[in-house]
C-alpha cells in the first residue's frame, strides 16, 4: 500500500518510509501516510518561509474567503471525514461526526474574525512629546508557526492551529499525531482545493527527534504544542527564541453540591467521563460530591451507566465508549487502577476486559487513596473516582490540590457557591452546570499550573499569532 503523500509547499511528496496507522477497535489497516526525514522537514521550512511574503500581505478579505471555502468543503466532505476520524482514532461516529462539524465552525469562525481586526488608536496627546503626532498599533503576522498535534482530535485540533493561522497571514509546519495522520492530510488536501496559497501549509509526518534542529531554525517564529506535559514543558525550554503556546493535560474535577440537579449532572458527568474512552484533556476524572446526596448520586451514576452508556464498535450510533488509542494504553490504565485497588479503593463498576480488547467499560471507584497515579496523574481513560465532602470550601480546595487546572465544573443552583467557584478553582475555565468538556470553538481555552502555557480559541490564537507593530507619524 503506498503511503498517503505529505504537503510540501504545492507538492504531495512521497517518501519510501512510511507511517502504518492501525484501527484501534480491531487492529486492521487503515491506511498508510509516508513518513518524512530532515530533508523534507527542511523543504517544509524553506517552503513556509517562502510563502510569508507572499501570505503577510495578503489582504483580509481573501483570508476570509479562503477559510470560508475551507469551512465548506469540510461541511462537503463530512461523511468521509468522519469515518476516517472514526477509523483512525477509535473515536464513536457520533461523536466523530460532531468534530467534523466544530473542524468546520473553526474555519468559519476564523474567516469572520480577520474581517474584525482593527488598529488600534494611541492618543499621542496624552505626552507632551507626542502633541499633533498621529500613532496606531496593529497586529502583523509572526512567520512560520510549528504547530504539533495529539491523536485525540485529529480534525478539529488541527483546525485550531491552521485556521488562526490562515487568518492572521502565519504559514505552518503541522506535524500531526503518527497515530492519526490520514485526517491531518486529507484536510491540507482541501485545503489546497479551496485555494491555499502553496507553502502556507505544509504538512510533515516526522520523528520528534528531529524538533530540536527545528527549534534552532530562526525562520519558526513559534510553537503551538497540544499533547502531554511530559513532552510539552521540555519543548517550551528548547524554544529559547520562540512564542510558545501550551496545551496539556489534566485531571479534571467536578463539585456536586447538594442543591445539585442530579437529573441534568449525571449524564453530562458520564459523557464527559467516558465518551471517547475519556480520552480527552478535559475528561472529568474526579468528582467530589455532597455527602447528603452522595448515595443518591452513586446509584443514579450506576443506573445510568448500566442503562445508557454502551460500549464496543465505534462505528455503532449507539455507542459512546469506543476503544482507546493501543493495547499499551489500555495496559497503563489497567495497571493504573490496579494500583488503586491495592492501595485501598473500591471498584463500584464490573471490570472484565479480553486479553486483546481494546475496548475498556466504564470505570468507577470510589475511595481514591491520595498518592496513586489515578488521583493525582492524568488517565487519560474510562475512569473516574468518587468521593463525598461536607465543607463546600474544603471540595474546592480538594479540586485545587492537583498540579493540573485544564477546566473544572461546579453543579449547584446557588450562584452565590457558583461565583465562590469561579473565584477559588484554579483553571483555565470554571463551567457550572455542566461537564469539564464543555468547550466552544470562539471561547478561550488553554490551563494553568502542569496544564499549559497560553490560549486557544480562535482570536486568542490569532492574537498570539500576531505581534504588535506601531505607526507614528510625528508633528510637522
Amino acid at each position: 500500500m503506498a503511503g498517503r503523500p505529505l504537503l510540501i509547499g504545492d507538492k504531495r511528496v512521497v517518501t519510501r518510509a512510511t507511517q502504518r496507522v492501525l484501527n484501534p477497535f480491531d487492529g486492521t489497516l487503515v491506511g498508510e501516510a509516508c513518513l518524512g526525514g530532515q530533508a523534507e522537514v527542511e523543504l517544509a521550512v524553506d517552503a513556509a518561509s517562502r510563502a510569508f511574503a507572499r501570505t503577510r500581505r495578503q489582504p483580509a478579505h481573501e483570508r476570509a474567503a479562503l477559510l470560508q471555502r475551507a469551512a465548506e468543503l469540510i461541511r462537503a466532505h463530512a461523511p468521509e471525514l468522519a469515518a476516517l476520524v472514526t477509523a483512525e482514532c477509535g473515536k464513536p461516529i457520533v461523536l466523530a461526526e460532531a468534530e467534523v462539524q466544530r473542524c468546520a465552525l473553526t474555519f468559519s469562525l476564523a474567516a469572520a474574525e480577520c474581517l474584525v481586526a482593527a488598529p488600534l488608536a494611541v492618543n499621542m496627546g496624552a505626552s507632551p512629546a507626542g502633541q499633533g503626532a498621529d500613532g496606531t498599533f496593529s497586529r502583523v503576522p509572526l512567520g512560520v508557526v510549528l504547530a504539533i498535534t495529539p491523536f485525540n482530535f485529529p480534525l478539529n485540533l488541527v483546525a485550531h492551529k491552521l485556521a488562526p493561522a490562515l487568518a492572521t497571514g502565519c504559514t505552518v509546519v503541522l506535524k500531526p499525531s503518527p497515530r492519526t495522520p490520514l485526517s491531518a492530510l486529507r484536510l491540507t488536501e482541501l485545503l489546497l482545493e479551496a485555494g491555499l496559497p502553496p507553502g502556507q501549509v505544509n504538512c510533515v509526518v516526522f520523528d520528534p527527534a528531529l524538533i530540536p534542529a527545528l527549534l534552532a531554525d530562526p525562520r519558526v517564529r513559534m510553537v503551538s504544542f497540544t499533547g502531554s506535559a511530559a513532552v510539552g514543558w521540555p519543548l517550551k525550554g528548547q524554544a529559547v527564541k520562540q512564542r510558545v503556546v501550551l496545551e496539556l493535560g489534566g485531571n479534571a474535577a467536578a463539585v456536586v453540591h447538594r442543591d445539585a440537579d442530579l437529573a441534568r449532572a449525571v449524564p453530562q458527568i458520564a459523557a464527559s467521563a467516558f465518551g471517547f474512552a475519556g480520552q480527552t484533556c478535559i475528561s472529568l476524572q474526579r468528582v467530589f460530591v455532597h455527602r447528603e446526596i452522595a448515595a443518591d448520586f452513586q446509584r443514579a451514576l450506576l443506573d445510568h451507566l448500566r442503562e445508557k452508556v454502551r460500549q464496543g464498535d465505534p462505528r455503532d450510533r449507539a455507542v459512546l465508549v469506543g476503544p482507546v488509542i493501543d493495547a499499551a494504553a489500555r495496559d497503563r490504565i489497567l495497571a493504573w487502577v490496579d494500583e488503586a485497588l491495592k492501595a485501598g479503593a473500591h471498584l463500584l463498576t464490573p471490570l472484565r476486559v479480553g486479553r486483546d480488547d481494546t475496548v475498556l467499560p466504564p470505570i468507577v471507584l470510589k475511595g481514591m487513596p491520595a498518592g496513586v497515579r489515578l488521583s493525582c496523574e492524568e488517565v487519560f481513560g474510562p475512569v473516574l473516582s468518587l468521593e463525598s465532602y461536607d465543607d463546600f470550601d474544603a471540595a474546592l480546595a480538594r479540586v485545587n490540590d492537583s498540579a493540573f487546572g485544564l477546566q473544572a465544573c461546579v453543579f449547584t443552583r446557588d450562584l452565590a457557591l457558583a461565583r465562590r467557584a469561579g473565584r477559588e478553582l484554579e483553571a483555565g475555565a470554571v463551567i457550572v452546570n455542566a461537564a469539564t468538556s464543555f468547550r466552544l470553538e470562539n471561547m478561550p481555552y488553554g490551563g494553568v499550573k502542569d496544564s499549559g502555557f497560553g490560549r486557544e480559541g480562535v482570536r486568542f490564537a490569532m492574537e498570539d499569532m500576531t505581534e504588535l507593530r506601531g505607526w507614528v507619524l510625528a508633528a510637522d
